[in-house]
């Protein structure tokens, strides 16, 4: 983004680390997942790890969000779904002052919370 005073730019990865405090706290969603591709193997990924199941891309100024998600057993995915969109949405725009184009959601894993 360009200023009167300057340019501001913002790395993916705080935005991949931002959104992904705004999902964890988002009802339903257990965590994070990360994929090992290799052996197709889906993880719960740990906070500090948290960015890896996120990928953010910048198209015409505006930003698309993947989220990879553990959702928790026995909620709808569609209600949790719409709301990481709206949370997620309208709390990074916010932060970042960047129009959201599109935000994906790939639900990898189901857990049972104890």
């Amino acid at each position: 983004m360009s200023t009167h005073m300057g340019n501001i730019v913002i790395d993916n990865e705080v935005i991949a680390q931002y959104a992904g405090s705004v999902a964890v706290e988002c009802f339903g969603i257990v965590g994070m997942a990360g994929v090992n591709v290799k052996d197709g193997l889906v993880r719960l990924l740990k906070m500090e790890s948290i960015t890896r199941g996120i990928s953010v891309a910048l198209n015409n100024n505006k930003l698309i969000l993947d989220f990879h998600v553990i959702v928790a057993y026995g909620v709808s995915i569609l209600a949790v779904a719409d709301n990481l969109i709206d949370s997620v949405k309208y709390k990074v725009e916010e932060f970042t002052g960047i129009e959201i184009e599109k935000i994906n959601i790939y639900v990898d894993g189901v857990r049972v919370i104890d």
